[in-house]
């Protein structure tokens, strides 16, 4: 089977499923497992984005947006040559990835009409969901039954262990730094589940812009920055360049000593089997245990002191 996954999350699960090999093109944010970085990149971003800052991709998002501009282009030629079986897309963010009616011609026009599975979940049921639907899809139903199993019993072991807490953090989840934007679809069930209290978030709806002062309003006990597809070290380095913005995050730290940068890219924006170790990192944030230290490759606690070395590309 030839298989063309246009969604990062998508690509985790193809790649949990055994199949990595059957992968015939992916996106230009497929990265993980690095087993499939040599597979044709079908999709780039009209946005640079690696070395742009989140302000700028703001504007630039949408600038583009309002004139009608797509946000991806499809290499139409390295499709063709795929000629995939099986198209893996989503229809949630017109933002994050492309969409199917970007598609449609470039599909339309393939010898063999291939079978087109879109995703648009907004929980985690449904990322769960979307795993045994896609097993079925690319005819390995077993192994998505074994995946799922193990994906909702982690999930299961969490909320038993938080869910007789007495007293929950407050939390504040911000998904962009330039502006601030709450984050939302599956993260305030991440967070209820790794036994916290999400003062911003909206279940279920999208990510929403905010501002510092309704952030401060509502009184969190802990900050935590997930800018969405960004790092630990990618969000590190914004914030130490971020010029007279930087007095703010200086603030910020003084203001919430428990402000913490996670690796939103691996463990949050995406979709797929990794959300279940996002819960899992929320609770050793949020429940710290002596005996448990972080790996600062997923999340760091921010201080003041951190923002005035030198940055790290």
């Amino acid at each position: 089977m030839r298989i063309c996954s246009l969604v990062p999350g998508a690509t985790e699960v193809i790649a949990s499923l055994g199949l990595a090999d059957q992968l015939v093109g992916v996106s230009h944010e497929c990265d993980f497992p690095p087993s499939i970085r040599q597979v044709p990149v079908m999709i780039e971003s009209v946005v640079e984005t690696h070395r742009t800052t989140s302000v700028a991709i703001d504007q630039q998002v949408k600038e583009l947006v309002a004139s009608g501009h797509r946000l991806y282009r499809l290499n139409e030629m390295a499709f063709h040559q795929a000629r995939p079986d099986v198209i893996l897309t989503q229809d949630l963010c017109h933002v994050c990835a492309v969409t199917p009616d970007q598609l449609t011609r470039a599909i339309e026009s393939l010898p063999l009409q291939p079978a087109i599975f879109t995703m648009s979940p907004t929980t985690l049921g449904d990322m769960i969901h979307d795993i045994e639907r896609i097993a079925v899809a690319v005819d390995r139903p077993e192994n998505g039954e074994a995946l799922t199993k193990e994906l909702r019993h982690r999930v299961d072991r969490i909320k038993r262990k938080n869910s007789n807490r007495q007293s929950r953090p407050r939390v504040a989840c911000l998904e962009w730094l330039d502006p601030l934007y709450v984050a939302g679809h599956w993260v305030p069930e991440m967070l209820d589940l790794a036994g916290g209290y999400d003062v911003l978030g909206p279940s279920d709806g999208p990510s929403r812009e905010t501002t510092w002062q309704e952030v401060e309003a509502a009184h969190p006990d802990i900050v935590i920055l997930m800018p969405c597809g960004f790092s630990v070290d990618r969000t590190i380095n914004e914030l130490r360049l971020s010029g007279s913005a930087q007095k703010t995050w200086r603030r910020a730290c003084e203001r919430w000593p428990n402000l913490y940068v996670v690796d939103a890219a691996s463990y949050f924006s995406r979709p797929g089997p990794r959300l279940v170790d996002g819960v899992e990192l929320l609770d050793s944030i949020l429940h710290p245990h002596p005996d448990h230290r972080i790996d600062p490759v997923k999340a760091i606690k921010l201080e003041a002191s951190i923002l005035v070395g030198d940055s790290t590309s």
